[in-house]
């Protein structure tokens, strides 16, 4: 196989963070040497979250067998998992903010042959629903744990909490139709086909998916780590992904 160098779009400081924890990590557990430093065991799990390549490809670019690349891997993103905000934590946030965003998104698993539970209706294909709030800004603040893909997104905030938790803290969410009949503080939009609405449901419908549209740019900053895009693991895996990610888009955005 041939490698060549490459560059990769992310800051010094999203290395230095995974650098830092790693080498805490090692030292809790008494590590005494490995193969690649700490450095090189972040540069490789940044990339491979980043770019989603084959551990075939970054074993190869990195000199490591392709199971010391996934056991690489597999510790950062757990050492990162950890690191994410919980529910409350994010709560907490969000009661800074004038209001919140909630919103889903579904990502592509090729791991489930013929399991209806992670068929996704909508995409036609198996999928993992999770639940993303962000601020007014457009900046991620929660995701929720990976649920299959067959899960409606009011019964996976419902799951989650997510709803009895920001209206117990009073915090106003916008969210869209699939959110219908939450209660608490979400505001979704008016049903019925746009000719049967009064003009003033129309211009609230506007005016509500002017807001949502920044939860839609929030969700494009997350699949910008390709990982997310189409996911090679084992469903089991997908939630601390998500939150790894979380963690490094926190840091980023810091």
């Amino acid at each position: 196989m041939l490698v060549y160098p490459s560059g990769l779009d992310l800051s010094t400081s999203a290395l230095r963070l995974v650098e830092r924890e790693l080498a805490a990590h090692r030292c809790r557990i008494g590590t005494r040497w490995r193969r690649l430093t700490c450095g090189r065991q972040a540069l490789l799990t940044l990339a491979n979250l980043r770019c989603g390549h084959t551990f075939a490809q970054f074993a190869a670019g990195f000199g490591v067998g392709l199971a010391t690349a996934h056991r690489y891997v597999s510790e950062v993103i757990e050492v990162l998992a950890v690191l994410a905000p919980t529910l409350q934590e994010a709560v907490t946030v969000a009661g800074t903010k004038v209001f919140v965003i909630l919103d889903g998104t579904l990502l592509p698993t090729d791991r489930i042959a013929a399991d209806r539970p992670f068929y996704s209706g909508k995409h036609k294909k198996h999928e993992m629903n999770v639940q993303v709030i962000t601020d007014p800004f457009g900046r991620v603040i929660w995701a929720s744990p990976a649920l299959p893909g067959a899960v409606h997104d009011i019964k996976a905030a419902r799951t989650h909490s997510v709803i009895d938790a920001l209206a117990k803290a009073g915090v106003a969410c916008w969210a869209d139709k699939a959110y219908q009949g939450a209660g608490g503080t979400v505001r979704v939009p008016y049903r019925g086909r746009w000719d049967t609405l009064s003009v003033g449901q129309q211009a609230v419908n506007r005016s509500h998916a002017k807001i949502r549209a920044l939860g839609q740019q929030a969700m494009a900053t997350i699949k910008s780590w390709r990982m997310l895009r189409k996911l090679r693991c084992s469903t089991n895996r997908i939630t601390d992904l998500v939150k790894a990610v979380l963690t490094l888009h926190l840091a980023a955005s810091a």
